[in-house]
């Protein structure tokens, strides 16, 4: 990405080197003011990457924290993550510690691991804000393609679905509001994802008491889906003479319409149905997928903690930038973190906080040409 036509050293243009650096030299001065204060140990001396900071910063004895900033800012401006860097923003939540813990192990404060997470969430926002996006041109092929291979022609990937963040009870706000049915505390993220688990769309904040309905009607999705801006291109012809502009997949939380593809469900199925469901939820499985890499990665996100819930949405943001990031760089996920042992001694899959709703969405609001849209999808998928 090009923003002023003047590209820097390793791919960075020069808008995004000034805006990495100055987020670096913020989290430099900051170390050192820490470290004449007795709080900050010098036990990593300054790394060779720190030669790109402006000569103000170049003599300054910064350790790890200011290290990770840096490398973390300037290696996703390369476009893709070193898997040797020490990055302390991630560490953080990769090991799942709190502020108070993980600031512990750099001898700072925990005001000071607050204020370095939000440097690099604002580089993050700035340099990055088209990291998450809708699909075009070359990236949409890839995604109709992969949803076609499933038996969805034309499914611009992705399924909506809603994951919950659990934090401690908000101070300064109603904390019934954000009592979700589990009777934990949390804040909602609304995810849309392709099949190679790319994050295309986020919508977060909105307490955990909100119905994953609601949280549709509320966001952007649903505006441009409604206003014919979602699903552009040329249309395809399915059976009994149905042609789609585009959809999504999801579960059975959301009603049938003519932009989102649910299940039949039900007990006694038709072997369409039944083998119309069975790809459906394949094909929806890229989103606990997605979901696992993105809390498995960053744990803060996979555990109750405390946190500003003026400032949780813009880091979930972030991270899912860095999800995208490091999909694109091909760095693994190490399945190890999607298990945890209980307070039982017995290994289980982590909470990545996907409730599956109590009971369908009542289809009278469904009209005629959704209906059929799902019935045109189960009779191709049955006549191949």
């Amino acid at each position: 990405m090009n923003i002023d036509g003047e590209v820097g050293r390793d791919g960075l243009t020069t808008a995004e080197r000034t805006i990495v650096a100055a987020v670096v030299n913020v989290v430099l001065f900051r170390c050192q003011m820490a470290s004449s204060e007795g709080k900050f140990k010098a036990a990593i001396r300054a790394r060779c990457k720190l030669s790109a900071l402006p000569t103000s910063g170049q003599c300054l004895d910064v350790g790890a924290i200011s290290d990770a900033v840096l490398q973390v800012c300037y290696a996703m401006g390369c476009g893709a993550f070193p898997r040797a860097t020490p990055r302390w923003w991630m560490k953080r939540r990769t090991g799942g510690e709190t502020y108070d813990r993980g600031t512990c192990s750099f001898s700072t404060g925990r005001s000071f691991g607050i204020t370095a997470v939000r440097d690099v969430t604002a580089a993050l926002l700035t340099v990055y804000p088209d990291k998450i996006s809708w699909p075009t041109s070359l990236q949409k092929a890839v995604v109709l393609r992969a949803f076609a291979d499933k038996g969805f022609p034309n499914c611009h990937g992705c399924r909506i679905d809603c994951t919950h963040i659990y934090i401690d009870k908000p101070a300064d706000a109603n904390g019934e509001d954000y009592c979700d049915r589990k009777r934990r505390f949390s804040v909602q993220a609304q995810v849309v994802v392709d099949m190679n688990l790319h994050v295309l769309d986020v919508f977060v904040g909105y307490p955990g008491n909100v119905h994953d309905m609601r949280m549709l009607n509320l966001s952007s999705l649903w505006a441009h889906a409604e206003d014919g801006q979602l699903f552009t291109g040329p249309p395809v012809m399915l059976s009994f003479r149905v042609r789609t502009n585009g959809y999504l997949l999801d579960d059975n939380g959301y009603p049938q319409s003519e932009w989102i593809v649910v299940p039949y469900d039900g007990l006694a199925q038709h072997p369409t149905e039944a083998r119309f469901d069975n790809k459906q939820k394949t094909a929806r499985g890229a989103v606990e997928r997605a979901f696992g890499r993105l809390k498995g990665m960053w744990r803060l996100f996979l555990r109750t903690h405390k946190c500003n819930i003026e400032t949780l949405p813009q880091q979930f943001v972030a991270v899912c930038i860095l999800h995208n990031i490091l999909i694109d760089a091909g760095v693994p996920l190490d399945d190890n973190l999607l298990w945890e042992v209980g307070p039982d001694g017995l290994c289980r899959r982590v909470d990545l906080g996907m409730h599956q709703p109590l009971r369908p969405v009542c289809m009278e609001s469904s009209t005629g040409d959704a209906l059929i849209l799902r019935d045109a999808l189960a009779e191709r998928m049955s006549a191949q």
